[in-house]
């Protein structure tokens, strides 16, 4: 199983380029974490949200592996405690499916992309920025494999 992170942003400042490595250099090597960037979408004059988001999704559909599992992540989506992640990652391991969480631009994920995903996953419902996200994301990625490799997990 292969985990990407597939992000709509621009690019990040040091610290957040800087967080995500440590916790990817923890990961296992296995996973063959990835982190995908997208370019956003120009915001010109006449650029309606809706096509920025419809013009991002394509770009995030093309970045996709194909047969690769989607969850997208959405303030709207469900509330997993970092141990309901390690045991839908285990599942994820044993099913042998690469797996993609998704992050969207500036507008969130276009509607239609969000509803295709195979889940849609909120990390909190706080609006974060991107460059938060992504540490975030990747640093519960880190507990789950913590988890998953028998270490005591420090709210055990």
């Amino acid at each position: 199983m292969k985990v990407r992170l597939l992000t709509v942003s621009h690019r990040q400042p040091s610290w957040v380029t800087d967080g995500c490595a440590e916790y990817e250099r923890r990961l296992p090597r296995e996973w063959g974490f990835q982190l995908v960037e997208v370019k956003p979408e120009a915001r010109t004059s006449g650029a309606t949200k809706e096509r920025v988001q419809s013009a991002e999704a394509d770009r995030l559909r093309a970045a996709l592996p194909k047969g690769c599992r989607t969850i997208a992540l959405d303030e709207r989506g469900d509330a997993w405690t970092t141990a309901e992640l390690a045991r839908r990652i285990e599942r994820w391991l044993q099913e042998g499916r690469d797996v993609a969480f998704v992050v969207g631009g500036a507008d969130g994920l276009d509607p239609a992309f969000r509803a295709s995903a195979e889940r849609s996953v909120s990390l909190s419902a706080l609006t974060l920025p991107h460059g938060l996200v992504r540490v975030l994301l990747v640093e519960q990625l880190w507990r789950a494999a913590s988890i998953l490799q028998g270490h005591p997990y420090h709210r055990s």
